[in-house]
């Protein structure tokens, strides 16, 4: 069986808010205040909770690795209590979804959120049984860049890891393709979008409207 596999979050869905929510109640204990802006910031939080807390601490001259480590559990718990306030699935993307499931397709999920994590989000967005996996950074011993995560997603849809493609929104999913093997769609209506096409992904998406077509043209069709 052909496979996709989806990143999670900036590809099927927007959650920067709940992100930056999240690293900000760090930041109140830290500074006393908000550091990280919903607007400004969406990259930042898409790039994960170190990255935010990275971030927040140098903007306040205070960064020390060790006070991120520190941290990166209270953002996660900060996160887990209220992880879909904010947080919106991009349009079309369900429907994609449903479209490739329709066509023979095994539909998976291969993120760098901590499965609970991303299992919890999914299931308040009201879309975990669409996926038939769901593979996060804690899932495995590796997590991407490194491509196992990515195979272990496609053997858990029932497909074949050298026939499956990757929907992403960043250098990592376009890196964790690459060294898969295997082609890569990444999405341009992310915080990130103008910055895809110079990493040379098989493909660019700008609505899913348009996805099943390029999954058809990039691995063929399921018979």
């Amino acid at each position: 069986m052909r496979s996709v596999i989806f990143d999670l979050d900036g590809t099927l869905a927007d959650t920067s808010g709940d992100l930056i929510a999240a690293a900000n109640a760090c930041f109140r204990q830290i500074e006393g205040r908000d550091v990280l802006d919903p607007e400004t910031d969406q990259g930042v939080a898409l790039r994960g909770g170190r990255r935010m807390l990275s971030v927040g601490l140098e903007r306040l001259g205070r960064y020390e690795p060790d006070v991120v480590e520190a941290f990166y559990p209270v953002l996660l718990e900060a996160y887990a209590e209220d992880i879909a306030r904010h947080s919106v699935l991009y349009p079309g993307a369900m429907e994609a979804v449903a479209a490739l499931s329709a066509s023979g397709y095994g539909v998976g999920i291969c993120t760098n959120k901590p499965e609970h994590l991303a299992d919890m989000l999914l299931q308040r967005l009201g879309v975990r049984d669409a996926f038939a996996a769901l593979v996060g950074a804690d899932t495995l011993k590796v997590h991407k860049p490194d491509p196992e995560p990515l195979r272990e997603a496609a053997r858990r849809v029932g497909g074949d890891p050298a026939k499956t493609l990757l929907v992403g929104d960043s250098d990592t999913d376009r890196n964790t393709a690459k060294a898969a093997g295997v082609p890569s769609v990444l999405v341009t209506f992310g915080p990130s979008g103008a910055d895809m096409a110079a990493l040379q992904p098989e493909a660019l998406l700008e609505r899913y409207e348009d996805l099943p077509a390029l999954v058809a043209r990039l691995i063929g069709a399921n018979s």
